[in-house]
């Protein structure tokens, strides 16, 4: 018999919306995570959490939120803590991520489960120009539909 997945779990991971989507940008301390979801929200994506995002399954769909110490807050490295309008309760639609190599042409698309669900997962490096755009066009041809 094997163990119930769990339903909800806090991940270190920045979370932005794009469209009603969650993108959970996943990587270490200095991968780029808040970096890559300002430049995201320079592009009208809206802050969801940075650095740790809680996750719950509803309905067979994981919902994206910032723990409540952290909410409406991103580090901005070399200004500090800056106050941001954000989002609640997104559908999660696409893990990016941030440490591994993008391969140059996948062969097929690469899932993760989290709480019960499976993700699409594509692989970036946060601090490349191209990034932002990157996640946007990821988003689109490989993420879940907020529905």
């Amino acid at each position: 018999m094997t163990a119930p997945s769990l339903s909800s779990e806090t991940l270190h991971v920045s979370c932005v919306a794009k469209n009603g989507a969650a993108i959970l940008l996943a990587g270490h301390s200095g991968a780029g995570k808040s970096d890559l979801a300002l430049r995201l929200i320079d592009r009208g994506a809206t802050l969801v959490s940075d650095d740790y995002t809680l996750v719950r399954r509803v309905s067979g769909r994981l919902v994206a939120t910032a723990p409540l110490n952290i909410a409406g807050k991103i580090e901005v490295r070399g200004l500090g803590i800056i106050d941001i309008d954000r989002a609640i309760d997104v559908p999660v639609c696409l893990y990016v991520d941030l440490e591994r190599e993008a391969p140059r042409l996948p062969n097929e698309q690469e899932l993760l489960m989290v709480a019960g669900v499976n993700l699409p997962v594509v692989a970036v490096k946060a601090h490349e120009p191209s990034a932002p755009i990157k996640v946007e066009l990821a988003l689109e041809r490989f993420g879940l539909k907020p529905e």
